[in-house]
């Protein structure tokens, strides 16, 4: 059977039971052929957000994210946005910068605090998370069509159990 490249997304036609695209670890460690797997995931899912997603909001794949973070967490500073995202401080900084030019998002205030400097949604950055809505459940419905109600419960479940290991993650001694 031919595999696509890891440059290529799935085409539209493709059947609900086609073999995942091979990896260079397939056969030689399990747990390491998941993850490259789950980084594969996480790397493709950016392209059906920007075009499903970002772009029909007028957003950059960052600014989406930005969004997405403070409607679901809340108030947050930069860095703290940076370390949840993966991006490098000064990209955050800058999108945080347009977002508060755009009316998006503004700052908070951390009374504990008073050297951190958090953003929140603006009641029209809420308009817009609120709007990310339902975008978000098309690109999931196109995305997740041809799974069954109990591998989509199975996948959240280990979805949910994952992100609770990632986000206590420390790092193995002597590493």
């Amino acid at each position: 059977m031919p595999t696509r490249s890891p440059a290529s997304p799935p085409s539209r036609a493709e059947p609900a039971h086609a073999e995942p695209p091979r990896n260079a670890l397939d056969g030689v460690d399990d747990d390491a052929a998941l993850l490259v797997d789950l980084l594969k995931l996480a790397t493709f899912v950016s392209e059906p957000m920007r075009a499903g997603v970002a772009e029909p909001l007028d957003l950059g794949p960052t600014d989406l994210r930005i969004i997405l973070a403070l409607g679901g967490e809340g108030e947050l500073a930069g860095h703290e946005l940076s370390a949840i995202m993966g991006i490098q401080p000064m990209n955050v900084s800058r999108a945080l910068v347009a977002l508060h030019q755009k009316g998006l998002v503004e700052p908070g205030e951390d009374l504990a605090n008073r050297r951190r400097k958090p953003f929140r949604l603006s009641p029209a950055g809420q308009a817009m998370y609120a709007r990310s809505v339902p975008a978000m459940a098309e690109v999931s419905r196109n995305l997740f069509s041809g799974f069954g109600q109990r591998d989509r419960a199975a996948f959240r479940r280990a979805a949910a159990r994952l992100l609770v290991r990632m986000t206590n993650w420390e790092p193995p001694a002597g590493t």
